[in-house]
């Protein structure tokens, strides 16, 4: 029932801020701030501007990459969509000058927000690379008729994109989904698999959560699986797509991430207020730009989750040997001839120091020549990639 009050909350203020949207135009106009009370109207359109930015959407942000530098020099970005799936997007970003460069799979975390806040990255390494990036579908507009979406069809989707990548590409896995990547790779690696990807770079990821232990994953050990099922799975609203399939909200989560660091956000709205009013336009739009965002959110399947906190957070079941992908044990020890870069952020308190470069002890037979260990001094989590 927590879905469908928030979805009818949700329905009811559509109108309020629509007109809200509506009154900030009109309260600006030129013709206005010659009459009397101008200063009280700016107080009233900064006021519908904060009222707006508090919005929680469910639609993924648009990438927004069009150009990026090369040698100093601004070159147009194509960006398409090359394979789908009821869950995913393959999206392609390459330069639209020159040879594309290495293809490279960016794997984007299914976390409650969307493939965008990846953003940065990508636009990093098309500089040089022909990137390929799964842009994950949000759950609540996925029909039931779609079937499951849990830890095995994660890592099959890897496999089934570097198949169509081809040989020689590489593979970047981003905090989540570094385990499936790790996974995806050995399997791979096991068949001899003509598209095992040339080199895995894990960034942040939880390989062994039994090392330097976080808040987080002192949380998922400290409630029994049968407590995150009660409390956090819902189920989607009738009205919408994916009506009937169950889900962890990523309302939510974003709740539960805002509630730990509740201040720092109450004084970015205050100071996002001040901004509009003293007319600082670009350090109200950098609050604006991090919010629309951060409130852009997406459900995960229920599957996926429960699986992510029993397998990866309660049972460490990578670094124990003892993970499955359908009916096959993932076995590290298989790769071989893939490059292995991990990298970690000094002050990460998500994925300590430690979690990552723990894939380095399962990857036996991976030859010194062909390893490294980056970190990061000074960052956190986010801050790593």
């Amino acid at each position: 029932m927590l879905y469908h009050s928030y979805q009818a909350h949700a329905d009811f203020s559509w109108p309020w801020r629509q007109l809200s949207r509506s009154a900030i135009p009109l309260l600006g106009s030129p013709w206005l701030e010659a009459a009397p009370g101008g200063a009280s109207r700016r107080k009233i359109a900064a006021a519908c501007q904060v009222y707006n930015l508090s919005e929680v959407t469910h639609a993924r942000p648009d990438w927004g990459i069009t150009q990026v530098s090369v040698r100093g020099e601004p070159v147009p970005v194509l960006e398409e969509a090359t394979a789908h799936t009821p869950f995913a997007v393959l999206r392609r970003f390459c330069r639209a000058q020159g040879e594309p460069g290495p293809r490279v799979l960016l794997v984007a975390p299914m976390s409650g927000h969307f493939a965008t806040l990846l953003r940065d990255t990508v636009r990093t390494l098309v500089a040089d690379h022909d990137v390929y990036v799964t842009d994950w579908e949000n759950a609540r507009g996925i029909p039931l008729s779609a079937g499951r979406f849990g830890l095995t069809e994660y890592t099959r989707h890897l496999v089934d994109f570097l198949a169509l990548l081809g040989p020689g590409a590489h593979l970047m896995a981003i905090c989540q989904p570094c385990v499936a990547a790790l996974a995806a790779t050995a399997l791979m690696a096991e068949d001899d698999h003509p598209a095992t990807p040339a080199s895995l770079t894990l960034m942040a990821g939880p390989i062994d959560c039994r090392i330097n232990p976080t808040a987080v994953n002192e949380l998922a050990t400290s409630k029994p699986m049968a407590w995150f099922e009660r409390t956090l799975i819902q189920t989607v609203p009738w009205r919408l797509a994916g009506a009937g399939r169950r889900v962890y909200p990523g309302f939510l989560q974003l709740t539960a991430f805002m509630s730990m660091n509740k201040d720092r956000h109450t004084e970015a709205f205050r100071g996002y207020y001040q901004h509009l009013l003293d007319g600082e336009h670009d350090k109200a739009q950098a609050t604006r730009s991090f919010y629309e965002e951060y409130f852009a959110v997406a459900d995960l399947p229920a599957e996926f989750y429960l699986e992510t906190v029993q397998l990866v957070f309660q049972e460490y079941a990578l670094a124990r040997g003892e993970l499955f992908v359908g009916d096959r044990r993932v076995n590290p020890a298989a790769i071989r001839r893939t490059a292995l870069l991990t990298v970690e952020g000094e002050r990460d308190d998500i994925c300590s120091v430690g979690q990552t470069m723990a894939a380095h002890d399962l990857c036996t037979n991976v030859r010194p020549y062909l390893r490294t260990h980056y970190q990061q001094a000074g960052v956190g989590h986010y801050g790593v990639f």
